[in-house]
């Protein structure tokens, strides 16, 4: 029997790459006036531009749907039903944080964020739980960056490091900002979210050229999985 998705959609789409970003088969690009917006030159006084540290796991989320707390992976289905590992230890860490994810969602609404349980390009040394939000959204739209990060900090769920907030910010600011990250592993990139007239806009991408997708996934080594944090230890 064919699974199926309990948002009847993908958990989250993919967010286009800014110029000189590193990109894989498909990947898309924002249009030249986006990326201008981003890290040159504003429309106006009404484009605010939020930047933070880009992560690299496993895209995941969880919703609240008819008054229950439901794991799921990028896209659209039950984590616990899902092929890997890593996404069998994010329903159980879930339903341990049930509570906390209802305080945070209302009905309808999903958090989306990375899950860092295993390593996938980038080893890190976490100092916080493994799931990092970075969306909060209801069908296709998107909370405010303040009110994510507001949410977020009332229950305890970590956030991606805020490096700017204001107008545009260009790319090799942005990695200079980046430094050598603020979750505990080598930084891949930034993450630009545009708002304008209190309304999430566009998101974009940045992702450095020596970037290696996947490099400690048993699928390249021919190992077994590489744990930034014990699952026992969940």
């Amino acid at each position: 029997m064919k699974p199926i998705k309990p948002l009847g959609i993908k958990a989250y789409g993919s967010i286009p790459h800014l110029p000189g970003s590193r990109r894989g088969p498909g990947d898309k690009g924002l249009s030249e006036d986006q990326a201008r917006i981003c890290t040159s030159k504003a429309r106006d006084k009404h484009d605010l531009i939020i930047v933070q540290e880009k992560l690299d796991g496993s895209c995941v989320a969880v919703a609240q749907i008819n008054g229950e707390i439901v794991p799921l992976i990028r896209a659209g289905y039950k984590a616990a039903e899902a092929d890997y590992a890593q996404h069998h230890h994010f329903a159980k860490w879930v339903k341990k944080h049930k509570f906390c994810f209802l305080d945070l969602l209302g009905e309808g609404e999903r958090c989306v964020g990375e899950w860092l349980l295993q390593a996938h390009g980038t080893k890190y040394e976490l100092k916080h739980e493994p799931f990092v939000a970075f969306d909060i959204m209801r069908g296709h739209d998107r909370c405010l960056s303040s009110d994510l990060y507001w949410r977020c900090r009332e229950v305890g769920i970590p956030t991606p490091a805020l490096l700017h907030m204001g107008g545009p910010l260009s790319i090799d600011q942005a990695l200079t900002l980046l430094d050598l990250g603020h979750h505990g592993g080598e930084p891949e990139g930034a993450v630009w979210r545009v708002e304008r007239h209190f309304k999430v806009d566009f998101l974009g991408k940045y992702v450095k050229p020596s970037k290696v997708d996947g490099c400690f996934l048993e699928s390249v080594t021919g190992k077994g999985p590489v744990w930034n944090v014990n699952p026992d230890d969940l």
